[in-house]
């Protein structure tokens, strides 16, 4: 009977294929899969829609064309792959409407039962960071594995063609995939097969991992130091987007290595201006077998190490956006005294009206002397009165003055213009287990409402309690400001959202949040929150701090569930 799983399926409507290499790496004597000295020219035939040729001795792939229909629902179009006795295809699922890719192999093929476990593993797994598997089948004495088909998104391969990437892109690479894979890792699944081929960036600047787990086993490929495999990976990757080189003696990815001979060297003595605290990262993740790493460093040998050495560097902003200054102001030339009527032939005179003559006279010259001594003498009375009421105003305002508790002063003033406050940094604030998303927190003041900082999604809720006393970031205004209100904007609906505001003393507070002084809360249960501070404090840290978040739909980021998502946090004084 034909075995079927449907892990994962229609959890997002959008697409995504995963070119395949034409060899499977070798592994050294130790078990850690090396991609340096093995790879070949066919490896750079990986982009998303290339050919590839069948190796020789191997089992042949299903002689299947364009047009055939698997489960009387994917469609396959175009084959992208065919090699070492499986091929792979774009094709469409004419159910959704929607792109798939599909991997594609005979059923005894000596690593089709490896195969479906590790399709079906990273199916369970459901981290929007990665591309999903939608279906893992065993078919009329066919394996195949459907997965997301992304249109809109660029491999990383075609992004070096032109350059190497801005500092930050590099930055946001390194820290969205090294948070990937860590979160990877802690489920018991590696990658083994990280390549510049199998990393997507998406139009909305998010990077996306394909193959995760699939990839090795269509490959054969194992390892005995999985994590450390995948640092190095990690390493080869931002050393490649600092200096468009690989960064071993021989070309791959349709990157020139380096000179043979020369062994590793950091990317910032290959090309100038490299960052140079990226440089000393790429250098710790691929000096992580024990050789000395740049600069006298500590090698990272776990995505997780990766993770922490991104948190502890200054973080790197975005750059500024250049100014155009506007076109010049055209001055609109014409005829006074033409506008709305025809225009004289040239050499015509027009005759020029005399102006009316003066009527001015004793009486009127008097009459007008009378009539500003008058106003004068009426304004001067009037600015007496009124400086008169407001002295009595501000003695009526003094008196209404209090002390608060606290010992803040609360003035009667209602209508003091509120000031922007500029936020300078921001962190993650993890009290229990791990962290929601690290490295997306500078979404949160961006200025760009479609990126966004999202919690995890749990199965229970509104309340966080029971998995978690709350989740938040703390924010760095860069000095003590007196802060007044905060507008957060959300992206989830429903239930309810509660957001608490404390005063924090530090990026990383030495206090619970029992211990910080409260500044305001509030709940909504829509998508924009206001939170006004009941009374006035000065303070340069700010934390924000959710435990309440709303039932939400799934979506392309995560399934259904109690999770929320900050788009835009703006804080006045």
């Amino acid at each position: 009977m034909a075995e079927r799983s449907t892990a994962a399926v229609d959890v997002a409507d959008n697409s995504g294929d995963e070119p395949l290499t034409a060899k499977a790496d070798q592994t050294t004597s130790d078990g850690v899969a090396h991609n340096r000295d093995r790879e070949r020219e066919t490896d750079s035939k990986e982009a998303q829609g290339s050919g590839g040729t069948e190796s020789p001795g191997k089992a042949s792939p299903p002689e299947l064309h364009s047009g055939h229909k698997l489960a009387r629902r994917y469609r396959l179009e175009e084959c992208v792959t065919r090699l070492d006795g499986f091929s792979s295809w774009r094709a469409m699922d004419e159910k959704l409407r929607r792109a798939v890719g599909v991997h594609l192999l005979p059923a005894d093929h000596p690593r089709a039962r490896s195969v479906l476990a590790a399709a079906r593993s990273s199916a369970l797994l459901g981290d929007p960071r990665f591309v999903q598997v939608l279906d893992a089948v065993e078919e009329n004495d066919l394996v195949y594995v459907v997965h997301e088909w992304l249109p809109d998104a660029t491999e990383l391969t075609a992004l070096l063609a032109s350059g190497p990437l801005e500092v930050h892109e590099s930055y946001q690479m390194v820290s969205q995939v090294s948070q990937a894979m860590a979160a990877a890792h802690r489920e018991g699944l590696a990658h083994l097969k990280l390549t510049p081929g199998a990393l997507l960036r998406t139009s909305s600047g998010q990077w996306r991992i394909r193959g995760l787990a699939v990839n090795a086993a269509l490959r054969g490929i194992s390892s005995n130091t999985p994590q450390r495999s995948d640092t190095e990976a990690i390493g080869a990757l931002l050393y490649a987007s600092l200096t468009q080189r690989w960064p071993y003696d021989n070309d791959a990815y349709g990157l020139s290595g380096l000179p043979k001979g020369v062994g590793l060297i950091a990317p910032d003595q290959v090309r100038a201006g490299v960052h140079r605290g990226l440089s000393e990262l790429a250098m710790r993740a691929l000096a992580n077998d024990g050789a000395t790493a740049s600069r006298h460093e500590s090698p990272c040998t776990t995505p997780e190490e990766l993770v922490k050495a991104i948190s502890e560097m200054p973080r790197i902003r975005p750059p500024e956006p250049t100014f155009t200054a506007p076109p010049e102001y055209q001055r609109t030339t014409y005829q006074q005294g033409t506008y709305g009527r025809q225009s004289p032939r040239p050499g015509v005179t027009q005759p020029v009206p005399a102006p009316p003559p003066p009527l001015q006279s004793r009486t009127g010259t008097a009459l007008k002397w009378a009539v500003s001594a008058l106003l004068i003498a009426a304004l001067g009375l009037g600015s007496w009165q009124l400086a008169d009421a407001l002295m009595d105003h501000s003695k009526s305002d003094d008196t209404k003055k209090t002390q608060t508790t606290d010992g803040n002063e609360k003035s009667g003033d209602q209508n003091k213009p509120v000031k922007p406050i500029t936020i300078r940094d921001a962190q993650e604030y993890v009290v229990e287990g791990s962290a929601q998303a690290a490295g997306d927190v500078g979404n949160t003041y961006d200025g760009n409402s479609t990126t966004f900082w999202r919690t995890k999604r749990y199965n229970a809720g509104p309340e966080l309690a029971p998995y978690k006393p709350g989740v938040g970031i703390v924010y760095d205004l860069g000095s003590a400001q007196t802060f007044s209100a905060a507008s957060i904007g959300l992206r989830y609906t429903g239930n309810h959202t509660t957001i608490h505001l404390y005063a924090a003393d530090s990026l990383s507070p030495s206090t619970s949040v029992d211990g910080m002084k409260e500044i305001g809360r509030a709940t909504t249960n829509g998508t924009s929150l206001d939170v006004k501070a009941s009374n006035s404090v000065k303070t340069r840290y700010v934390l924000l701090w959710i435990t309440d978040v709303p039932k939400a739909a799934s979506d392309g980021y995560s399934g259904a569930g109690y999770k929320q998502a900050i788009t835009d946090v703006k804080f006045t004084g």
